[in-house]
């Protein structure tokens, strides 16, 4: 049996706080939470999840490396803080040919003026924020439908 197409999961920084960082701006789900139910609806699209996080910007850059090189289906990236001030992010995003969907539990626009601006954005195929952990299950089927 074939094994299914993959999707690459990549979270940033602080966000294997989730469930305990600031729950009324980021929810009360967990990564696992996440993870969890994105297996579940993987399942159903006929999707291989591949979930992962780093507090560490090369790490995410080298993933990125990964699914194009594993030909992925698409990347599903909540590059955290790393959005508002990673050009090397821009870079490794654009450098990749594999669709890349920008997920934000928050809504970037609402908050900061420093979290208005996304370096990955530009290079993105589509952007989701401000949907809590609901965005990346709609990260997913948007990916499903790619």
């Amino acid at each position: 049996m074939a094994k299914p197409p993959t999707v690459y999961v990549l979270n940033g920084p602080n966000l294997n706080l989730l469930g305990v960082r600031e729950p009324e701006i980021y929810g009360t789900d967990t990564l696992d939470d996440i993870a969890g139910a994105l297996e579940d609806r993987g399942r159903e699209l006929g999707l291989g999840i591949d979930m992962r996080q780093s507090n560490h910007e090369g790490h995410l850059i080298d993933w990125l490396h990964e699914a194009q090189a594993e030909g992925a289906r698409a990347v599903i990236l909540n590059a955290g803080a790393f959005t508002h001030t990673s050009v090397a992010l821009h870079d490794a995003v654009k450098a990749i040919s594999v669709p890349v969907i920008e997920v934000h539990l928050s809504n970037p626009q609402a908050r900061e003026s420093f979290r208005r601006r996304s370096f990955v954005a530009p290079v993105a195929q589509g952007t989701i924020a401000g949907f809590g952990a609901l965005g990346y299950q709609l990260a997913l089927d948007a990916a499903a439908r790619l």
